[in-house]
């Protein structure tokens, strides 16, 4: 059944315009007393049944909501060192599938890609669309937030908040360190926040791993094997899951 986040929702009925009209009517082909599920901004979802399609709009009326979360209980901020390529719409995709709150992509030492300004608003505007799409797709109830790329001093700034800060350091990894993940999972209660920081590829400079350890950043492995900068959020985002959704 197909699912749309929907921003304007009056008492029990979801008003939906523009670019989800469209993919409803015309490529979908729904009809009146159809059924769609619609999320509010509130995170809440509904099963609704079509009632009115005009030219601006498709009104949907709600059947019945529904109970539970599909989100993560505890709360996970994805910042990555700004990579080459299409592998950060990767990142975005897959990680809004396991259940990441929010991206914060970053200017690092090693980031080869630089930061267009100019392109920004249109480039954020591609990531958001990405994260729609695979957030209805895996029956979300919440749309990540995709945040403008920052630099490493804004994202320090950003990181006073949170109630766990990692680090995924490849050089911890090539030692062994085993143990900073795996307690932090066990320290993380239900409502907690937690930002991880991935460099780009080549990884972090230890200068800038260091002044992330002065803003009580800890610095961890993630298991014996190196991983390139578009896993390595994927695999901490699955220990995530496992350790709260599934080992519990």
């Amino acid at each position: 059944m197909q699912r749309y986040f929907v921003e304007n929702a009056i008492d029990n009925r979801f008003i939906i315009t523009s670019d989800d009209r469209h993919h409803m009517v015309n490529v979908m082909r729904l009809k009146l007393g159809d059924q769609i599920v619609c999320s509010n901004p509130l995170g809440q979802s509904a099963l609704c049944t079509i009632e009115e399609i005009t030219d601006e709009r498709v009104v949907a009326t709600v059947v019945k909501w529904e109970e539970g979360s599909k989100e993560l209980p505890v709360e996970v901020t994805i910042a990555s060192g700004l990579p080459k390529g299409d592998k950060l719409e990767l990142v975005i995709q897959k990680g809004t599938e396991l259940g990441a709150k929010r991206f914060v992509p970053f200017t690092a030492a090693r980031s080869v890609v630089k930061w267009d300004e100019k392109k920004a608003a249109k480039k954020v505007e591609r990531w958001e669309k990405i994260a729609k799409e695979a957030a209805e797709q895996s029956h979300r109830t919440q749309l990540p937030e995709i945040i403008s790329p920052v630099n490493l001093k804004t994202l320090i700034q950003l990181s006073e908040s949170y109630t766990h800060k990692l680090i995924a350091f490849e050089e911890d990894a090539k030692q062994g360190e085993a143990s900073v993940l795996a307690r932090t999972m066990q320290e993380l209660k239900r409502g907690d926040s937690l930002l991880i920081v991935f460099g780009p590829e080549g990884g972090l400079t230890e200068e800038e791993v260091n002044l992330l350890k002065e803003h009580h950043f800890q610095s961890c492995g993630l298991g014996p094997r190196i991983l390139r900068t578009e896993t390595a959020p994927l695999y901490a985002l699955s220990a995530v899951s496992y350790h709260f959704e599934l080992m519990r």
